[in-house]
């Protein structure tokens, strides 16, 4: 009986431990960016991130629900579904280039945004935003107003924000597709490697 009882109490140890182990879980809400734009899904850089942050010792599953063409204004559509589907324990917003693309307004990229951050904060899970800049299409004015909407968002909100990794990709051309707006498969590993490096240090 003794025996009996320890065995299924390390069973039950076991269990709990491979729980609290793949605990985490990062749900990606982006854009082109992050969904593997013209390659295979798994090439993408989110399809990448689980290896890469096991070798920063952490243990996390990733769910991309990255679309290409999103603006902020699709993400506030359909965050609350995803919340509710897959209750991550982190939400990365990687949103903002198509908006700044089509020239929508700061203010409204700002709120939507602010009503991604509040959702997310309403569900329980912790927001992670990450930097995007835009071309100068629209005038030095305009790519600047739309910078500086997401430091003042995290300082506002508390929330961590990321770098942005297409800042270095696009720096090497052999990365880039001919649109010169979306990385390679090629850039995939890096972008990856980059944004572990990121994520680790705000990810428990």
């Amino acid at each position: 009986m003794i025996k009996l009882t320890f065995l299924v109490v390390s069973t039950l140890c076991s269990l709990m431990f491979s729980l609290m182990v793949y605990s985490n879980t990062l749900l990606i809400v982006g854009d082109s960016l992050s969904a593997g734009y013209q390659m295979r899904s798994e090439q993408s850089w989110p399809a990448l991130l689980p290896e890469e942050l096991q070798k920063q010792g952490k243990k996390v599953t990733v769910i991309n629900a990255s679309i290409s063409g999103d603006t902020t204004g699709n993400g506030v559509a359909r965050l609350p579904a995803l919340l509710n589907k897959h209750q991550p324990d982190y939400v990365l917003i990687e949103l903002g280039a198509n908006d700044g693309l089509r020239g929508f307004s700061p203010n409204i990229v700002n709120k939507n945004l602010t009503k991604m951050i509040n959702n997310i904060k309403k569900n329980d899970a912790r927001p992670l935003l990450m930097q995007i800049h835009v071309p100068t299409n629209y005038g030095k004015r305009y790519s600047q107003a739309f910078a500086g909407i997401y430091p003042t968002l995290s300082e506002q909100h508390k929330v961590p924000l990321l770098p942005f990794f297409l800042e270095h990709v696009i720096t090497k051309p052999e990365w880039m597709m001919k649109d010169g707006l979306h990385p390679k498969a090629e850039a995939q590993p890096w972008i990856a490697q980059f944004m572990a490096q990121a994520l680790s240090t705000e990810i428990n």
